[in-house]
């Protein structure tokens, strides 16, 4: 276990990558004499991603105005996994364009281009909950309930789709506070990414946020994704994660083993029963967890009934 964990540290860096609102590296992909991929023309750039940068573009047949993810995939993979990775990252995105509910992003269509992958997506307003992480711009507790029912929802409906997000965290949730929207991102990019320099053949997400059995390279599912969101959960309301260290390898050793702090110690205020929702998400056992997003979502809405 041990060295897996090492293993899957070590090469975190070269495919994982923060959301595009956190990002900071420039991604040189398109430039200024290349304003047009497919039917759309590029905007300027909302953000970095982990392989490629999102730019607000308009979709010159229907004049709709979209967001447009690039996928630098030849820059990411070497040169023999490249059809392979190739073929798998439109056959996912054809599955999450087929994803049709109200808590998640809608993909609109996708395609390549001069060795570049892209995706056109629904144009969200609003920002990424990453920023409400922070002890200092923590949203009241009731906004955090409602937010994670809302995707709890999405994701009980994906995995009715046989689709597992994978990377759940609070910077693949836009939220719009004007009319209260909530949408999750970022749907199969991480499973898109699974075939990494390490060869470990391990899916990753973003470390912090991973479950249990993500971390023994085990097959994973929807209860995957509840531990991910009970992660997330937590942290809005903390703002601080549940399992913490000074290295990536260290986090992901407490995730695998070790019990977090219980969440009403840290907010006494919080009612008790969002102490049990967050237990139960967290359970290190999938048969302990939430058996899928529907259900915690209507655990939530019953402890908020009772506040």
């Amino acid at each position: 276990m041990k060295n897996l964990l090492r293993k899957i540290a070590n090469g975190l860096g070269g495919i994982l990558g923060s959301s595009s609102s956190q990002a900071s590296t420039d991604h040189p992909i398109v430039t200024e004499q290349k304003r047009m991929l497919g039917n759309y023309e590029l905007g300027r750039k909302l953000g970095d991603g982990a392989m490629g940068a999102v730019y607000l573009a308009r979709d010159a047949i229907s004049g709709r105005e979209v967001a447009v993810k690039t996928m630098a995939l030849s820059e990411t993979f070497e040169a023999e996994q490249l059809a392979d990775i190739k073929s798998r990252f439109f056959r996912e995105a054809e599955i999450i364009e087929r994803l049709e509910h109200p808590n998640i992003v809608a993909v609109y269509d996708m395609g390549e281009e001069d060795e570049l992958a892209y995706i056109s997506m629904e144009l969200l307003q609003g920002k990424d909950l990453e920023g409400h992480t922070k002890t200092d711009n923590l949203l009241p507790y009731t906004k955090v309930l409602e937010i994670i029912a809302c995707v709890a929802d999405a994701l009980g409906y994906a995995h009715e789709q046989n689709v597992v997000h994978r990377d759940v965290k609070p910077g693949n949730v836009m939220y719009d506070p004007v009319s209260g929207t909530v949408k999750v991102m970022d749907f199969g990019i991480s499973r898109i990414t699974t075939e990494s320099k390490t060869k470990l053949g391990v899916v990753l997400g973003t470390p912090y946020y991973m479950s249990p059995e993500q971390l023994r390279g085990l097959k994973i599912g929807g209860a995957s994704d509840i531990f991910s969101l009970g992660i997330s959960l937590y942290q809005m309301l903390a703002g601080k994660l549940p399992f913490e260290g000074k290295t990536a390898m260290e986090v992901m050793s407490r995730i695998a083993k070790e019990p977090h702090i219980d969440i009403l110690a840290l907010r006494p205020d919080l009612p008790p029963c969002v102490g049990k929702i967050v237990d139960r998400a967290l359970e290190k056992e999938i048969e302990q967890r939430f058996n899928n997003g529907q259900e915690m979502a209507e655990a939530i809405r019953l402890c908020m009934a009772t506040l």
